[in-house]
């Protein structure tokens, strides 16, 4: 059994989608914002998985570096005449010498610290504007769905001239705050594919970030559907 989330999936999971809401709403502005969610998840796809690969160029250039920080560190002891210092009066020449030769042995470490953390804040960064982009993504489907009102399929109440035009019946309304609610769960799950390939706890809680945003918005919807099945009810009754 499979226990990973897997991005071709996920992107065919949204191309259908896309394909059921182009068929059922061709002119909608959602159906064309699902459109470009399926472009971007095809890139956060792959970079999902490229996260996932160490960065071997960059790899091989830090070692390079702390080889020759280590190498330069060796050379550097070379030069010191050991033999020249003796306990008594030049003890203070010597603790300068081994003061200086530890400074240099932290500044060395530190350095090659610096350069071991590039690649981790390298794909940090890049994942970090890929999640912004899936938020935004958010918040726009979130405006698709603000105006849509389910109690005006009562046909009660005077439309004002400053009224959104409805025009959908109770049926295709439900069906457009479902796509709505699907679009919504499929950002969060193309959020989630960052984390499976990594263990960065600051990336990590950006994805939790972006599946709470998903959920959130996505619970305001069902509520509207809940009301539209009520109100099917009632008028059935």
């Amino acid at each position: 059994m499979r226990r990973n989330l897997e991005s071709a999936d996920v992107v065919a999971t949204l191309e259908r989608l896309h394909a059921r809401m182009a068929e059922r709403f061709p002119n909608a502005g959602l159906t064309a914002v699902c459109k470009d969610l399926n472009e971007v998840a095809r890139t956060v796809s792959r970079r999902a998985r490229r996260i996932g690969r160490p960065y071997l160029l960059l790899r091989a250039g830090v070692l390079a570096v702390a080889v020759g920080a280590v190498a330069l560190q060796v050379w550097a002891f070379g030069f010191v005449q050991w033999d020249r210092f003796k306990v008594g009066d030049d003890v203070a020449d010597l603790t300068q010498a081994l003061e200086s030769a530890v400074n240099l042995l932290i500044l060395g470490g530190a350095a090659v610290w610096f350069l071991l953390g590039i690649e981790e804040r390298l794909k940090r960064r890049r994942a970090l504007a890929d999640l912004h982009e899936l938020r935004s993504f958010a918040h726009v489907v979130d405006m698709h769905q603000l105006t849509k009102d389910p109690t005006i399929t009562t046909g009660e109440g005077t439309p004002t001239a400053a009224s959104p035009k409805r025009t959908m019946t109770g049926f295709e309304l439900n069906r457009y705050l479902d796509y709505c609610a699907e679009m919504l769960s499929l950002i969060g799950k193309l959020a989630a594919l960052y984390a499976e390939h990594t263990r960065d706890a600051r990336l990590v809680a950006a994805v939790n970030d972006v599946e709470a945003l998903s959920t959130d918005l996505a619970r305001k919807i069902w509520q509207k559907i809940t009301v539209l099945s009520v109100l099917e009810q009632d008028g059935a009754a």
